[in-house]
């Protein structure tokens, strides 16, 4: 299947690993990925900031760069729920949604021996709503040991602009967040979305926590 990799704002930005790690699985699975460089932001941000118009011209834009594909994949949950859900594009996924409900794929042939636990960010649960798509897949991860999150359907304070806007909010809700990570005991927290990671790693760098952040994608890209 050729598949277009969409990157996103934040994964272009800050997790850049994110985007080549969704690379090498898709390759490693015999698929082909396009990358159309025309691609900009999906409007998102636009869209949660009360910007509907500027958000909707995006949406277009994102239109005339991917409608020829027939399907796209983003490593990122807001970014593929929001274009889904709120711009009608119904041929873009998420990583872990893509491999496991339309390719039916749910052991990709990683291998990552640590202890994970996996926060499942508000867009993969109420807009995405990829379900247990990524425990899925960690599950069949050689070596991983997979341990459940406390209060894992909490927000991790993030939500975009909330976190600016809303900062000692924010900072409270990660607070609770970094906690619930601590008490596993895990190596590493990963989750679907950049943003999330971002927060949740900073809380627990601050912290001084041994625990650390990662995509899902580099966990499925690991060997």
């Amino acid at each position: 299947m050729r598949i277009a990799l969409f990157v996103t704002c934040v994964g272009d930005a800050m997790f850049p690993e994110a985007a080549r790690a969704t690379l090498t699985v898709l390759e490693r699975l015999g698929h082909e990925v396009a990358f159309p460089e025309q691609q900009v932001c999906c409007g998102q941000m636009h869209l949660n900031s009360g910007y509907a118009e500027d958000a909707r011209r995006l949406g277009r834009r994102f239109g005339e760069v991917f409608g020829d594909y027939e399907v796209v994949v983003a490593p990122s949950s807001s970014c593929a729920g929001a274009l889904r859900e709120h711009f009608g594009h119904t041929n873009v996924f998420e990583l872990s949604e893509l491999l496991v409900r339309k390719l039916g794929v749910e052991d990709v042939g990683a291998t990552f021996p640590h202890r994970v636990t996996y926060h499942a960010t508000c867009h993969s649960l109420r807009v995405a709503k990829v379900g247990d798509a990524p425990t899925r897949l960690l599950q069949n991860v050689r070596g991983l040991e997979l341990v459940e999150l406390p209060r894992a359907d909490e927000c991790c304070g993030f939500g975009g602009t909330f976190a600016i806007k809303n900062a000692e909010t924010s900072s409270a809700i990660l607070d609770d967040k970094c906690a619930a990570v601590e008490s596993t005991g895990a190596e590493f927290c990963t989750a679907l979305d950049g943003s999330c990671l971002l927060q949740i790693g900073g809380g627990l760098s601050r912290r001084g926590s041994a625990a650390r952040p990662i995509h899902l994608a580099e966990i499925l890209a690991s060997a």
